[in-house]
């Protein structure tokens, strides 16, 4: 894997190695790019842990109930975290693409990405969509409700500062409503931590931070999804359907899933093998790298 910044390796809870480029080191957070959208999944799990949210509930966005002809009013929270909510977006990294404008010029983003209009009917169709992490999140602001550092403590409280992510860090729009597609730092450790979590079935310390079943329900397969390769907000290996061809990583299990981010920014996540490895730096195309690299661990291990 060529331009590799960071790698760390927990095995069974325990921290196995970690290696560092010559610029960087355990306390240098680096940007995740989407596997922010990884943190967005935790942060509406924690609210329905709360009661707060509902998988099956129309997704509470006020402009989508001022017309009760407005065909985006039924599109619920589930199919929002699947990426399957039929609402147009353009998720081309090109000049002035709905994605593009969103991160660079929309000063709310989540309000951006709420205005698109329905392409499909609700969970006929997947899409993979900035857009709609960041609607997630504007979901996530209100009803946490409050003053931003209301909103601020609460992701502190709730999700980083129980796995001591210290250095986690998310970037807002101009409206001070945190970017859920893209923008969060963390060390390599911290993101470790982060998918540590998720291998534990959201329980810290012998405290549950996410509901009963959360992270089974976040790497079940969308059924809209042709290629069987996503959940809700997480990246999978499961095997896909007949004439598909072969899974996303075939020299590894299948029950392994990730948090993926641009240029190669991977969480891991290996049930079977007890297994999380972080691999942070730059890489344009290749996704075999990553295979390999985590063939190679549990082959050591």
């Amino acid at each position: 894997m060529s331009h590799t910044k960071e790698v760390v390796i927990v095995h069974n809870c325990k921290l196995m190695e970690e290696k560092y480029s010559a610029v960087i080191d355990r306390s240098t957070p680096l940007i995740g790019w989407s596997m922010t959208k990884r943190i967005t999944n935790l942060l509406v799990g924690i609210l329905v842990h709360d009661g707060k949210l509902a998988l099956e509930q129309p997704a509470p966005v006020p402009r989508w109930r001022q017309n009760e002809d407005d065909p985006r009013a039924g599109i619920t929270v589930d199919q929002l975290l699947r990426m399957s909510s039929g609402l147009e977006f353009d998720e081309s990294y090109s000049l002035y693409t709905d994605v593009t404008r969103m991160l660079s010029v929309e000063a709310d983003a989540a309000g951006f990405a709420a205005s698109m209009p329905a392409e499909f009917a609700p969970h006929s169709h997947w899409s993979y969509s900035s857009g709609t992490s960041n609607l997630l999140n504007g979901i996530i602001r209100r009803t946490i409700g409050g003053e931003f550092q209301d909103y601020y403590a609460f992701t502190q409280r709730r999700l980083f500062l129980p796995l001591g992510a210290h250095s986690a860090k998310m970037e807002t729009d101009h409206n001070g409503t945190f970017i859920g597609s893209s923008y969060m730092y963390a060390t390599a450790r911290d993101w470790a931590r982060l998918g540590q979590l998720c291998l534990q079935d959201g329980v810290w310390l012998g405290k549950k931070l996410l509901p009963e079943g959360w992270v089974q329900y976040s790497t079940t397969p969308t059924p809209t999804n042709p290629s069987n390769n996503y959940g809700a907000h997480f990246w999978l290996n499961a095997d896909p359907g007949a004439g598909l061809g072969s899974r996303r990583w075939p020299a590894i299990p299948a029950d392994a899933y990730s948090m993926d981010g641009f240029q190669g920014q991977r969480v891991i996540i290996v049930p079977s093998k007890g297994l999380v490895v972080v691999r942070m730096g730059f890489s344009a195309t290749s996704d075999r790298g990553i295979e390999e690299l985590i063939a190679g661990v549990i082959a050591v291990l």
